[in-house]
């Protein structure tokens, strides 16, 4: 039986979410707040018992940290982050004490970190390119 294309249901990324331990949020305050320079939003009042943080994204996105038990962390999975200037967001990580590791295995200019939690951040420069 042949099936029709099927027509998209999804139109875009909303947010991403990565996990971390209970009390975490002045750590995560610190690191995607202060020094990634993220905006913190408001969580609707019905998470807020969750704990955890969010924060928005100068695109519109959201990247939640929330809290979950037995905490582990994610050290291939990640959210990618974009940035126009990967050498100054290295000297930023330098002057800081923020330990990167950099790469153009994908063929693009990128770094990857972690978080205060031990999960894997990377940041692109620019963006990866998308081929259909």
């Amino acid at each position: 039986m042949a099936y029709a294309p099927p027509m998209s249901f999804v139109t875009g990324l909303d947010h991403v979410q990565i996990e971390a331990p209970a009390g975490c949020e002045p750590q995560a305050r610190a690191f995607f707040g202060a020094f990634l320079g993220l905006p913190e939003l408001v969580k609707p009042e019905a998470l807020r018992r969750n704990g955890g943080v969010w924060f928005g994204l100068p695109d519109g996105r959201q990247l939640h940290v929330g809290v979950t038990p037995e905490f582990t962390p994610r050290v291939k999975g990640h959210p990618g982050l974009r940035c126009d200037d990967l050498a100054a967001f290295t000297a930023h990580c330098d002057r800081h004490g923020v330990p990167y590791r950099a790469d153009q295995e994908a063929g693009v200019a990128r770094v990857f970190l972690t978080d205060p939690f031990g999960n894997r951040l990377e940041v692109v420069q620019g963006g990866h390119p998308g081929v259909r």
